[in-house]
């Protein structure tokens, strides 16, 4: 089974090991990311002026290049390209205007015909938890791990329609699958700072405090996410963090498809656990998930 397989620029580099896991993992559970030819940036942001339509053309361009293809579903895994793509198409579904002036630009003929998956979703929906389930080689049992949504893998909940926006559970069901158990902390959905950390470090670093904190006072070994700015904001302001509050100890902080690597039995060694600024490997190797 294959599906088209939009990747982004982030996971090319800075988020590699985001990307990399998320296709082995694929192989393993009966399924293939089939990568687009010469696709371009999305934009990294949606537009919220109406009449900026030039942005809007690259990822109108992705899902025009997908339909062409002759498919009706495109899947990826960083949570900023899926807010871009999904909203891109609400967008090509729902205004005519816009539509035809994006299109007339771009010279395709598109009208928000693709299903815009994230990899999660694909999980929950298409493959199903219980198959999920059913193909864990080595439950994460013992594994306490919170689940950090973020703010664009769910907002805006009417255009991403992913999960409910305040209390979602994709996240939990996905880590019940794989054996571990979710802690539920009040900060999942609350924002990392984002790109914030470009001109104000101390927002980005106040915003990452909260959610670890909340994270670790309600029990976590270690937090999860599908966002590349969300886990470099939590995994490396968190030296910042310490010189301010001496009593924060580092957790690690991993992307959700490193975790289910581990839990499909793939090699840690290849997982890219090089690359956090915390060292997840000895918690690992104290709960027994990796020797």
């Amino acid at each position: 089974m294959k599906y088209p397989y939009f990747p982004g620029c982030t996971l090319y580099t800075k988020a590699k090991k985001l990307d990399d896991a998320g296709r082995e993992c694929s192989q393993k559970l009966g399924f293939e990311l089939d990568e687009l030819k010469d696709w371009t940036c999305c934009g990294a942001t949606f537009p919220l002026v109406n009449d900026y339509h030039i942005a809007m053309s690259g990822p109108t361009r992705i899902l025009a290049d997908t339909k062409a293809r002759g498919d009706d579903k495109l899947v990826t895994l960083c949570s900023v390209c899926f807010n871009v793509l999904k909203r891109t198409n609400h967008v090509m579904r729902n205004d005519e205007e816009r539509r035809a002036k994006i299109t007339d630009f771009i010279e395709r003929d598109y009208h928000g015909e693709v299903e815009v998956l994230h990899y999660l979703q694909l999980l929950r929906d298409e493959i199903g938890f219980d198959t999920l389930r059913e193909k864990v080689v080595k439950p994460l049992t013992g594994l306490k791990v919170a689940c950090y949504y973020g703010c664009l893998l769910l907002r805006p909940v009417k255009e991403i329609g992913l999960d409910a926006m305040e209390n979602p559970t994709i996240f939990e069901e996905f880590i019940r699958a794989l054996g571990a158990e979710p802690v539920e902390f009040p900060y999942k959905v609350e924002c990392c700072g984002a790109f914030q950390t470009v001109h104000s470090m101390t927002t980005a670093t106040r915003c990452s405090h909260d959610i670890l904190r909340s994270a670790k006072n309600s029990g976590a070994d270690l937090v999860i996410t599908t966002c590349p700015l969300c886990q470099f904001n939590l995994d490396d302001r968190q030296p910042e963090i310490q010189k301010s509050h001496t009593a924060f100890s580092a957790i690690p902080v991993l992307y959700f498809t490193q975790l289910l690597a581990l839990a499909l039995d793939l090699p840690a060694a290849g997982l890219g656990f090089e690359r956090n600024l915390i060292d997840p490997l000895p918690l690992l190797k104290e709960k027994g998930i990796v020797s």
